[in-house]
């Protein structure tokens, strides 16, 4: 069983940098594909990156260009670098880590961790 924990989050003015990290316990983080999502107050959970288990990236058009996430596999953890922030980038972020073998998807999440961007 996979444990992911996330931290980083706080309260930053507009134009501020975060990074948020996910850590894992449990297991090997590299073998999985790690997303990063992020809910605001009354609005659906939305994505916003993802890494594959080879490193490849992708990032929400809401983010790309200013969030760029990255693995650090000797400490099993998964980082979100934010830079420029914006007050709509205020929400819980989660990361969850996912992985498929044959027909089978594993996936698990962690508990979150608050952004919250003032203007």
């Amino acid at each position: 069983q996979v444990q992911l924990v996330e931290s980083g989050g706080g309260l930053v003015q507009a134009g501020g940098s975060l990074r948020l990290s996910c850590a894992a316990s449990g297991g090997i983080l590299s073998i999985y594909a790690v997303n990063w999502h992020r809910q605001a107050p009354g609005k659906q959970r939305e994505w916003v990156a993802y890494t594959t288990s080879g490193g490849s990236t992708n990032y929400a058009d809401s983010v790309r260009g200013r969030f760029t996430i990255s693995r650090d596999n000797a400490k099993n953890t998964v980082y979100l670098q934010m830079n420029s922030l914006k007050p709509e980038d205020t929400a819980v972020y989660y990361c969850n880590a996912g992985y498929s073998s044959g027909s089978s998807t594993i996936v698990y999440w962690g508990q979150g961790t608050q952004v919250t961007v003032s203007s």
